[in-house]
C-alpha cells in the first residue's frame, strides 16, 4: 500500500495543514497515483491557477515486485517553472525534469514541488507500507 498526503502551501499559510488531502493505492503491479492540476486523471489535484504544476506533474507507479517509483512527468514547456525534490529525513535528492526515482519499501518521506517564481509549494508526503 502506498499512502499519499498532499498540502498546498503559500507563503501566508506556511505551517498550515487544513488543506491536506489523501490518496492511497494497493502495492499491485500497474497501480498508479497521479498529482497535478487535471482533476479528471489526478487523485491529488492542485489549484487550477498554480501553473508551476503541470496538468499531470507527478506519477507514482507500482512495479511488478510491489515496489513504487515516482516520475516527474515532462509538461508542455521545455523548461519547468518548478523544482522537485525528494526528502527522507536528512536525505534530500533533486528529481530531474522527466526523471524517475524508486521509493524505499517500508519507507516514508516527502516530494516537494517548489514554484521558482513565488513562495508556493506542493508537499506530497508518502508512506510505502511494507
Amino acid at each position: 500500500m502506498l499512502e499519499l498526503t498532499m498540502a498546498t502551501v503559500a507563503e501566508a499559510e506556511a505551517g498550515a495543514t487544513a488543506g491536506m488531502v489523501m490518496a492511497e493505492a494497493p502495492s499491485e503491479a500497474g497501480a498508479v497515483l497521479r498529482v497535478g492540476r487535471d482533476k479528471s486523471v489526478c487523485r491529488l489535484s492542485t489549484p487550477d491557477d498554480w501553473l508551476f504544476v503541470s496538468r499531470v506533474h507527478l506519477e507514482f507507479l507500482c512495479g511488478p515486485e510491489g515496489t513504487w517509483q515516482v516520475t516527474w512527468l515532462r509538461g508542455s514547456q521545455p523548461d519547468p517553472s518548478a523544482e522537485v525534490r525528494l526528502v527522507m529525513r536528512e536525505y534530500v535528492q533533486p528529481l530531474a525534469y522527466g526523471g524517475t526515482v524508486p521509493l524505499p519499501r517500508g519507507g516514508s518521506g516527502e516530494i516537494i514541488v517548489q514554484d521558482r517564481t513565488a513562495p508556493r509549494s506542493v508537499n506530497v508526503g508518502f508512506y510505502h507500507e511494507a
